[in-house]
């Protein structure tokens, strides 16, 4: 069975695709450095500021402790989060890319 050909040059010209692309790059972008710089808060603040991460929170609980589980859910907040806007947004602009398209 042959397979379709596309014309992947004239898809990644087309406008759709390149507003698409621009803000699909933008939403990661913003959050890949939000998340770096999260990640990155833990180490240094505990190098740093050691005496704010012994802080007890309940009992044997420290501040470090929270703030290394809070990065489990800010991971799973923007896993969460990002699903969302691909669903709303992504997903109904490649709807509209492909139906222009015609593929």
């Amino acid at each position: 069975m042959a397979e379709k050909q596309y014309d992947w040059k004239a898809i990644a010209q087309n406008p759709k695709f390149k507003e698409l692309h621009h803000k699909k790059s933008a939403f990661l972008f913003g959050w890949w450095i939000f998340s770096t710089v999260y990640y990155f808060l833990l180490p240094i603040g505990a190098a740093y500021a050691p005496t704010l991460f012994k802080v007890k929170i309940i009992g044997v609980i420290n501040f470090g402790y929270v703030f290394a589980l809070s990065q489990f859910i800010v991971s799973w907040a923007l896993a969460h989060y990002y699903a969302h806007v691909a669903n709303k947004d992504f997903d109904r602009m490649t709807k509209a890319l492909i139906d222009e398209l015609h593929l």
